[in-house]
């Protein structure tokens, strides 16, 4: 007879250099859980911290069965540590949020609820960023007005990495999507399964800084349109042929001056066509290589 005992949920955490605010996070997510009264598993996955964050966290799975700890090498970013816990994962159906609080544990009961009632995607979308500038605010909606007029598929606009997936989305997410550069929130958005989503007020961070950086939400923003979008593409194609149908009418032109025996004049001009052509090549190039 089999006496394994299902978990019912798994909570996956990213940790990277967040050692000020662990110890906080994990108490008030284990108290949220304790009152569903479910079966749960807490994924911590280390990003490669360079503070004592696995020395925490070792110490806190030592001292509770409900923890589990999957530590990287390096630092490989957000989206692999996210990857990484779901494919440890052992849960009906599985949470995937921040380590900083900004995620708030006390959303995951109305989480249950939509994955009770059978939905399989639940997206948590961010209506107030309390610690947000206006303008991050606007950059955040303008990115995703951006990314849903290029995308073929509408995404939820201020949909986080905080957010619920059921079992037989997990089971796609660990065969399927395995390229190196992910968008996750945006992937489980377009698996076609029953989706919701619950809007929520992100609080301030606990205690440290955003290891988010400009540059890292630069890279991200174009994980996400070579993910879903295939308008830089065809930009890339058709500019090409724009500048291919220019040389050959100013090829039949100097033909022509030729066989007129008409000076031609312009080099000037010629080298920056040539310039031109030239850097539309390394464009499309470079667009090719992105996807």
């Amino acid at each position: 007879m089999n006496t394994t005992k299902t978990t019912e949920c798994s909570i996956v955490a990213s940790v990277f250099n967040e050692h000020e605010g662990i110890e906080a996070f994990y108490k008030e997510l284990s108290a949220t859980m304790e009152t569903l009264q479910i079966s749960y598993e807490i994924l911590f996955v280390n990003d490669g911290s360079r503070d004592n964050s696995l020395e925490l966290l070792k110490a806190i799975a030592e001292n509770d069965a409900h923890v589990k700890v999957v530590d990287f090498s390096r630092n490989y970013g957000h989206e692999a540590a996210m990857i990484a816990g779901i494919d440890h994962s052992a849960g009906n159906f599985v949470i995937c949020m921040d380590s900083d609080l900004q995620h708030p544990p006390v959303s995951i009961p109305q989480i249950k609820e939509k994955m009770d009632e059978g939905y399989d995607v639940v997206t948590m979308v961010r209506k107030k960023r309390e610690d947000a500038s206006v303008f991050q605010e606007f950059r955040s909606r303008t990115f995703y007005k951006i990314l849903n007029k290029m995308s073929d598929v509408t995404l939820d606009e201020n949909a986080s990495d905080f957010f619920a997936i059921s079992k037989r989305v997990v089971a796609i997410l660990q065969t399927d999507y395995r390229e190196r550069t992910r968008f996750l929130r945006g992937i489980i958005q377009t698996v076609g399964f029953k989706k919701t989503s619950i809007e929520y007020v992100a609080q301030k961070r606990f205690a440290g800084k955003s290891n988010y950086s400009f540059f890292k939400l630069l890279k991200l923003s174009l994980a996400a349109i070579s993910s879903f979008s295939k308008l830089p593409l065809q930009i890339g194609v058709v500019t090409g042929l724009f500048f291919m149908f220019a040389s050959v009418l100013l090829l039949i032109y100097s033909l022509v001056m030729w066989i007129l025996n008409t000076p031609i004049s312009g080099y000037t001009t010629l080298v920056v066509a040539l310039c031109a052509f030239a850097g539309i090549q390394l464009f499309v190039m470079g667009i090719i290589g992105i996807y």
